[in-house]
């Protein structure tokens, strides 16, 4: 009999990229699927009490004032820019995202600071004014910038910004010296836990991407200073039934729905991400790291290469390169022959595609080897 895949007419295939959304960012552990089932089928409860003891402990786990468990990082940003906004004005969660009569709508953001997802700052009405270089931007730069109309500063957390840039803690302290909110994108950054504990505890709000700790794909953490956090809780998915009960005005928050499974799976994953040994963990992603190196190194024209930078975040990435001088074959078509095998193995593209860069957090040993296995007969 076909597999669940098959009968809907799709193939599945090895996840050699990490947790990227394209290919469904996760597979929670073992004990944390069973935690999820367990609540699925444990009955119903009342979700503003679950949101509320989840978050009670994810904030106690971050320490930071509240916290709650949210459908993804970028639902996260964008209740956390409604509560910046709004604050708590009820009369403005009603009438997000027109902010056309809010005194303040605006958040200035780091032109060189550039992302994909830098959007999510807007959706709830805010107007990203976009300050500074390609190159950097300074405190003044940025203070300068600050008006009237401005209610925050949108910060992208990477990690990896350098002295050129106004860093995490300067945009604090403009914050707190203009009276207005700081709302960070921190999705990717869960280790090493200082840096988990820190950059949660910094902000009026930041937003966590909850798959990179082993929780659903669709997971994601609000949390921050209270006052805010709180507004962004009223204006979440549950507000529209809230409204009725307590009297507020309907937020816009309702597209940004979790299940119960889903909101005990990042509490659980959150438990089992500050508990577990990290050094073990690494150690495994890196003996996946070196079974690139032994299986593909003797091969002539292809150099594995294994960054021995501290692990930042969660990706655990080996890169391959491919001479196509000595191969005939180059990084893009080994990619196009990887994902058109039976089954498929998706890579991503590195060095303008000369090379191929693996994530191997989502590979089991199994996998690792058949990749392996696959570029050898690609390249031979």
């Amino acid at each position: 009999m076909s597999g669940i895949y098959e009968q809907f007419g799709v193939t599945p295939g090895i996840n050699a990229r990490g947790n990227q959304t394209l290919l469904g960012g996760s597979t929670p552990p073992p004990e944390i699927q069973e935690a999820m089932d367990e609540a699925m089928n444990s009955g119903y409860v009342v979700f503003e009490d679950l949101l509320r003891k989840t978050g009670a402990f994810i904030a106690d786990t971050l320490g930071t004032e509240q916290a709650f468990v949210t459908s993804g990082a970028a639902a996260a940003i964008s209740l956390g820019t409604a509560a910046a906004l709004a604050g708590n004005d009820r009369e403005k969660m009603g009438l997000i995202p027109d902010t056309s009569t809010f005194d303040r709508n605006e958040l200035v953001f780091q032109k060189g600071q550039d992302y994909t997802y830098k959007r999510c700052f807007t959706l709830a009405g805010a107007k990203l004014v976009e300050i500074g270089r390609e190159d950097g931007c300074t405190v003044e730069e940025m203070e300068a910038a600050i008006g009237p109309k401005t209610a925050g500063i949108a910060f992208y957390e990477s990690g990896q910004w350098g002295p050129e840039w106004v860093t995490i803690e300067q945009a604090r302290e403009l914050a707190d010296k203009h009276d207005i909110r700081l709302i960070v994108d921190a999705a990717g950054q869960i280790y090493p836990l200082d840096q988990f504990t820190k950059t949660a505890q910094i902000a009026d709000v930041v937003a966590f991407g909850a798959k990179y700790i082993g929780s659903p794909h669709s997971t994601g953490i609000c949390t921050g200073r209270a006052e805010y956090v709180e507004s962004a809780f009223l204006q979440n998915f549950i507000g529209f039934e809230m409204a009725g009960q307590q009297g507020l005005a309907r937020p816009y928050g309702r597209p940004y729905k979790t299940d119960r499974g889903e909101v005990i799976g990042v509490a659980a994953a959150l438990r089992r991400w500050f508990t577990i040994n990290h050094e073990d963990r690494l150690a495994i992603e890196e003996a996946k790291r070196t079974g690139f190196h032994r299986g593909l190194s003797d091969i002539a024209g292809i150099s594995v290469n294994i960054p021995k930078t501290p692990q930042i975040g969660p990706n655990t990435t080996v890169f391959i390169h491919f001479d196509p001088d000595v191969l005939g074959i180059g990084g893009h078509e080994v990619i196009k022959r990887l994902e058109k095998g039976d089954p498929p193995i998706w890579t991503r593209t590195h060095d303008d595609g000369k090379s191929i860069g693996i994530g191997v957090q989502m590979l089991s040993d199994e996998q690792v080897e058949t990749v392996i296995q696959r570029i050898r007969e690609i390249v031979s």
